[in-house]
C-alpha cells in the first residue's frame, strides 16, 4: 500500500515481513516437508506429526492474513482511492484469510480426527509402521474391503484432506499473487 511517513514505510514493511513470513511458511509445509517426512518416517509417526504441526500452521496463516488485511488499512489509501493492484490485493489477503479460517476451524481438525480413528484401526491389524504403503498397500486393500468402518472413515479422511490440501493451495495462491504484486510496485 502507499507509504505516507513514517507510519506508512513501518507498516509497509510491517506487511512485507508478514506476507513473505506467510508465503515461505506455505512453500515449505505444502511442497518440502510433508514429502521428506512422508518419505523418512512410518506413517502413524507422520499422521501424529501432521496432527500436530497443522493446527499452528494454519492458525499462524489465519493471523498473517488478518494482520495483512489490517496492515494494508494501516498503510494504505482510503478505499475508494485504490488502485487495481491495491484492491486485488485486499481481495487476495480476504482470500487467504478465509481460506486459512476454514483449515483452521474445520477442515485440519476433521483430518485429524480421522487420522486417529484411522490409525488405531490400522493399529490392531499391525500396520502403520513401515514408512510408505508401497510393498504393505495390498493390506490396506484387504482392510478396506473386509472393514467398512475403515473404507467410511478413509473416505471422511481423503475428503477432508482433499478439500485441506486445495483450501491450503488456494491460500498459497492467493499469498504469492499478493507477493507478485506488492514486488512488482516496489513493495
Amino acid at each position: 500500500m502507499q507509504k505516507d511517513g513514517d507510519g506508512g514505510s513501518l507498516a509497509g514493511v510491517a506487511h512485507l515481513f508478514v506476507l513473505a513470513t506467510a508465503w515461505g511458511m506455505q512453500v515449505w509445509v505444502t511442497f518440502i516437508s510433508g514429502f521428506v517426512l512422508a518419505r523418512g518416517v512410518g506413517r502413524h509417526v507422520f499422521g501424529q506429526v501432521q496432527s500436530k504441526l497443522f493446527p499452528w500452521y494454519f492458525h499462524t496463516l489465519l493471523g498473517c492474513a488478518a494482520l495483512n488485511l489490517a496492515l494494508a488499512a494501516v498503510a494504505g489509501r482510503p478505499w475508494h482511492q485504490l488502485s487495481s493492484a491495491e484492491t486485488l490485493q485486499v481481495w487476495l489477503f480476504g482470500g487467504s484469510l478465509v481460506l486459512s479460517g476454514l483449515n483452521a476451524r474445520w477442515l485440519a481438525p476433521a483430518t485429524a480426527r480421522a487420522t486417529a480413528q484411522l490409525q488405531a484401526l490400522e493399529r490392531e491389524r499391525g500396520l502403520g509402521a513401515e514408512a510408505a504403503r508401497g510393498p504393505r498397500a495390498a493390506a490396506y486393500e484387504e482392510l478396506r474391503a473386509a472393514d467398512p468402518r475403515y473404507a467410511q472413515l478413509r473416505r471422511a479422511f481423503a475428503a477432508a484432506h482433499g478439500l485441506s490440501a486445495l483450501g491450503n493451495l488456494g491460500a498459497l495462491l492467493c499469498n504469492g499473487a499478493a507477493l507478485l504484486i506488492a514486488a512488482r510496485r516496489g513493495a
